[in-house]
């Protein structure tokens, strides 16, 4: 963390233009920004937290700075050299959803994440119902409460741990 004066954003920004779909879909700058999510970092603390490169972490913080989707959020001078932490400029990014055929974004990010977790470190189970609307709408809503309670629950100074959700009828030509 970067001290006292650092106040977390709220809110949400949601990815709307080319730039920033390029800045997102990028399973490097999606670990950046979960590194960040936890508070501000430097470019040298985000390399060895990703144990990246300092010239690609400084890329992949450019690119994610340019799309709008990070920012400045403090300086200091070090042996004369200024030391910036980025930060993210709001608590969420929001992604379209994508076209018909397309991969979604999150998830994919999320199993190239789930490809790193060490054994025992993972729960990984799938599912196929046969459920009416009502059912459906209350599995939805019961689950997005069950998503909003984990985050509440957040405990800074622990170890990350992700969930990954899809909930979703599937579309034409899969196993019915």
């Amino acid at each position: 963390m970067t001290g006292d004066d650092y106040v977390p954003p709220s809110g949400s920004v949601e990815v709307r233009t080319t730039e920033q779909l390029r800045a997102v879909n990028n399973l490097v700058r999606h670990r950046v920004l979960a590194v960040l999510r936890d508070g501000p970092a430097t470019i040298t603390q985000i390399a060895a937290r990703l144990d990246l490169a300092k010239g690609s972490s400084s890329y992949h913080v450019r690119v994610l700075e340019r799309a709008g989707l990070i920012h400045v959020v403090r300086t200091r001078k070090v042996r004369g050299v200024i030391e910036r932490y980025y930060g993210m400029v709001a608590k969420t990014v929001v992604l379209p959803d994508p076209a018909p055929g397309q991969r979604d974004v999150l998830l994919q990010h999320a199993i190239d994440d789930l490809a790193t977790a060490p054994e025992g470190a993972r729960y990984v189970r799938m599912s196929h119902l046969r459920l009416g609307e009502s059912r459906y709408a209350e599995f939805e809503r019961r689950l997005g409460e069950l998503l909003d309670e984990m985050q509440a629950a957040r405990e800074p100074d622990e170890p990350a741990a992700t969930i990954a959700v899809a909930f979703f009828r599937p579309g034409e030509g899969a196993a019915r």
